[in-house]
């Protein structure tokens, strides 16, 4: 049976809630080599734009760039120092509070290049230093520039990350209704199996009705988008005795998933409605009843899982046909939950139907 206690699984990183700031972590090394490419690519914009005043490309690009550098890397450095306190704002204050970082930023930076061009080689001079009579114009100048560029990065991280969030939530409705549809005919089959236990055979019903119970408990569990893989195999067990005392000696299931990763996670209900569709459109369709065939290994990354069973000539592949919506349902979920990875593919040949399940190890990205 399963396990009484549970721990939620789910793909949302810590602090991510939406009252959350929605600057992306400075204190990663990607974001910081994004910051330098961007400082690169702006200074290279900036000389070219001066390239027809009488300045050297070389000296001016190379300056603007040890300019932009100084200042890129310096807010880089003050938004990951205090990404802690800004996380703990709400969106406005925070962007004001980001907003006020990059410019003292630029402000400390733009004095002390104007400093450094009073005292050393003139290499060191930024961004035409020589066209400012004093040094508050050319920082307020900067400044200028820093809000301007600030203002319209934070409106970039704030509009990529709202992006973001309406397409989890979205994907995230689509899931919950798709378990919605899948609940009621999971649970109504095998209700009806133990219906036609309970007079003929009582003492296997009380065990089915035990069985029941637990699959009650893991189809109504409250909305969790990720369980252990584990867990789900053990449901697909619990599910294959029931239809295994309906059924009797006309079922058979061989399983082979020793090699699967437990602690994996996965969408609940991916693999129960694979066997229902194999029990119902194929097994069941056999005068003599056949051999379900359940396979599961690692390719690199990638947990494979396979559901084989042979037919009688319908398996349900149409869609809206019988248990077909679990086909359609699963391979849906595994999109939205493993975007780019997660696949369900099958194959109809010589009287045997051929599902694979694939889905990386991991986490969902």
């Amino acid at each position: 049976m399963l396990s009484r206690t549970e721990q939620p699984v789910s793909p949302t990183p810590s602090g991510s809630g939406p009252d959350r700031l929605y600057l992306p972590d400075f204190c990663t090394a990607p974001s910081v080599l994004a910051v330098v490419i961007i400082a690169q690519l702006v200074a290279l914009l900036l000389a070219l734009s001066r390239l027809g005043e009488g300045e050297l490309f070389w000296v001016d690009l190379a300056r603007t760039s040890l300019f932009l550098l100084w200042t890129g890397l310096g807010t880089a450095a003050a938004l990951c120092g205090c990404r802690n306190l800004l996380t703990r704002l709400a969106p406005l204050p925070g962007s004001l509070a980001a907003l006020g970082l990059i410019l003292a930023v630029t402000a400390l930076v733009s004095a002390a290049a104007w400093w450094l061009a009073d005292s050393a080689d003139a290499l060191l001079q930024p961004l035409s230093l020589s066209s400012f009579s004093e040094p508050w114009a050319f920082v307020l100048r900067n400044l200028l520039l820093g809000c301007i560029a600030g203002g319209l990065a934070l409106r970039y991280f704030y509009v990529s990350q709202q992006w973001k969030r309406n397409v989890i939530a979205e994907a995230s409705a689509r899931v919950r209704a798709l378990q919605a549809r899948i609940r009621p005919h999971f649970l109504f089959n095998s209700m009806n199996t133990i219906a036609a236990l309970t007079r003929s055979q009582p003492a296997l019903a009380e065990d089915a009705v035990t069985d029941l119970s637990e699959l009650f408990r893991a189809a109504l569990r409250e909305s969790r988008e990720l369980i252990p893989l584990g867990e789900e195999l053990e449901v697909a067990r619990t599910y294959c005795r029931i239809e295994g005392l309906r059924l009797g000696d006309r079922l058979a299931i061989d399983w082979d998933v020793d090699a699967l990763p437990a602690d994996a996670v996965v969408p609940p209900l991916i693999l129960q409605p694979l066997i229902e569709n194999a029990v119902y459109h194929g097994i069941e369709g056999l005068g003599g009843g056949g051999r379900i065939e359940i396979r599961g290994r690692r390719q690199n990354r990638l947990v494979v899982i396979e559901v084989i069973n042979p037919h009688g000539g319908h398996t349900g592949r149409t869609p809206g046909s019988g248990s077909a919506i679990g086909l359609a349902n699963v391979r849906e979920r595994l999109q939205l939950t493993f975007p780019g990875e997660g696949r369900l593919d099958w194959t109809d040949e010589g009287g045997r139907f051929h599902v694979t399940l694939r889905f990386p190890s991991g986490p969902a990205a």
